[in-house]
């Protein structure tokens, strides 16, 4: 355990490239630098499935796997040293895994699946110390339920381009907030990023804000 009188730090790392993470950090009032994946790290590697990997499973293991990978790159790289934040994103529906659509028709692919249904938007969050010591990770789990969407609707979100790079092909906090009828949870947990529990995570690595 950390001590009261350990010393605090005015910034964490985030190994992150989302602005939507980045902006949610602006909204606590949390200063941060990126500590992004360098050009010889399998980033994409790490978010690979393993057969019959449940998704809490899945988003847990990954969150930790890249809060290792960015603990190694930051001693590597000689960085100050300060806490570090990770957090992985999934979308999940009949236990099958949605992540990152490879382009608009795998994107329609996912939407199409969603409407009309619920389903569940999970977001694990994991800070590793300044002495590298990972607390314990979290997970926030949130459900979100899609309108009965028409084929067309979906095909012209999926041309904006905005489904791309987002767990599930949308996002909440996007045009897609069309399709939303109902929210139960974490919002800021479905834009990838849930404050309150980063917030106590935050603290318990004596970050400043």
């Amino acid at each position: 355990m950390t001590s009261s009188s350990a010393a605090s730090y005015p910034f964490v790392y985030l190994a992150s490239q989302s602005p939507r993470r980045q902006e949610l950090l602006q909204q606590l009032g949390v200063r941060f630098e990126l500590l992004l994946p360098r050009p010889d790290e399998d980033a994409e590697a790490l978010e690979a499935e393993l057969p019959g990997e449940r998704a809490h499973h899945y988003v847990m293991r990954v969150c930790v796997a890249k809060a290792q990978a960015a603990r190694a790159r930051l001693v590597a790289g000689g960085h100050a040293g300060a806490p570090i934040l990770v957090a992985d994103t999934t979308v999940t529906i009949d236990d099958a895994i949605l992540g990152k659509p490879a382009g608009a028709d795998d994107a329609v692919a996912m939407l199409t699946r969603l409407a009309g249904r619920d389903h569940e938007v999970l977001t694990a969050v994991a800070v590793v110390t300044a002495d590298g010591t990972l607390l314990p990770a979290v997970l926030s789990t949130s459900r979100v339920r899609f309108a009965a969407v028409g084929a067309d609707a979906l095909r012209r979100y999926a041309a904006t381009g905005e489904p791309l790079g987002k767990a599930g092909a949308y996002g909440v906090q996007g045009r897609a907030a069309e399709f939303i009828e109902h929210i139960e949870g974490s919002y800021s947990g479905i834009m990838g990023l849930p404050l309150f529990e980063t917030a106590a995570l935050l603290r318990a690595a004596r970050i400043d804000f």
